[in-house]
């Protein structure tokens, strides 16, 4: 059974003060990673996902699906499930299915992208003895209403996969698991997905590939201010652009402006003007070592109870209990 459940506010309002609060920055300006996902950038992710390149998505799926009965074996009985992030749902399957055998589940997906909800039910729905019920929040928000949904006596698994905790800066993933953390019980658990560190032409080729697909899913962004906030982006004036911040550990993705331009942005009621070269930094995505896991589980409120690596794609998959 799927059920959708939108509980968000006025999602045009905030994208327009995120936007405009982004692109005023002095310095580096900057939208929110989470904005790349509408319907079409969903759609151009999940072919991301299934290049050559980007080795991530695999390899996060094939430590779910060898290492899931082992994973759901240590998270006593009842439990419920959540999901930070669904997506589609597909590499979600291996671990419903693992639970479903031991007893009947409910399983909790938060995205911000219905598109995301929707296709993650459909997807998922064949599943017996699953309950599904996306909730169209934010994480933390989300997080919170799963939480007293829980019966007496109800673990809690949250799960984080596809190393979109690599997307928050330096010290700010910390206080996001932390917070996280806050919302969950002593006993809870969260199986965490991030990627790892490998040599820096594979990264940087995992998020430019040679056929363009990583370019059109950064510049759909502005495809998508202009479209719901009416601007004027010129996006034949802007280059995606990925790169290796060696400090940070991270790579970014940034549009750069190929000239001097102004942009108007009217349902924002503000301009943005761009030097030329100047850029957009739209994503970050932090790759791990294992032992800055280990420091990031300590740092939040956990310890690691287990953890899988795949060596094909250096990726780990780490089961933290909430202490």
């Amino acid at each position: 059974m799927a059920t959708l459940a939108n509980l968000t506010g006025d999602p045009v309002t905030l994208f327009a003060s995120d936007v405009r609060a982004g692109l005023s920055k002095n310095g580096q300006k900057e939208l929110p990673s989470k904005y790349l996902y509408d319907p079409l950038g969903f759609a151009l992710f999940e072919t991301i996902s299934l290049l050559p390149e980007y080795g991530l998505t695999r390899a996060d799926e094939r430590l779910l699906r060898r290492h899931a009965g082992d994973i759901v074996s240590r998270v006593p009985s009842p439990a419920l499930v959540s999901e930070l992030g669904s997506g589609s749902g597909r590499k979600t399957r291996w671990i419903l299915s693992a639970l479903s055998e031991r007893e009947p589940v409910s399983y909790y997906p938060i995205e911000i992208s219905h598109a995301a909800l929707a296709s993650c039910a459909s997807e998922l729905n064949d599943i017996e003895s699953v309950s599904i019920v996306g909730v169209e929040r934010e994480y933390q928000d989300g997080l919170r209403e799963v939480a007293a949904l829980r019966p007496p006596s109800t673990g809690l698994l949250v799960l984080f996969l596809g190393s979109t905790i690599g997307n928050f800066d330096h010290g700010a993933d910390a206080r996001f698991l932390s917070e996280v953390r806050s919302i969950l019980a002593p006993g809870d658990w969260l199986l965490l997905g991030t990627d790892l560190r490998k040599p820096v032409e594979r990264m940087i080729e995992a998020y430019d590939d040679p056929l363009g697909v990583t370019a059109a899913f950064n510049l759909n962004l502005l495809r998508r201010i202009n479209r719901e906030l009416e601007a004027d982006f010129d996006l034949r004036q802007f280059e995606h652009e990925a790169r290796f911040n060696e400090a940070a550990g991270s790579i970014e993705m940034h549009l750069r402006s190929k000239r001097r331009q102004t942009v108007h942005v009217r349902r924002g009621g503000f301009t943005a003007t761009f030097a030329s070269g100047e850029t957009i930094w739209t994503e970050s995505s932090h790759k791990y070592t294992l032992p800055e896991i280990e420091d990031l589980s300590a740092a939040a409120g956990y310890r690691v109870e287990a953890q899988w690596v795949d060596e094909e794609w250096p990726f780990a998959e780490s089961l933290f209990l909430a202490v």
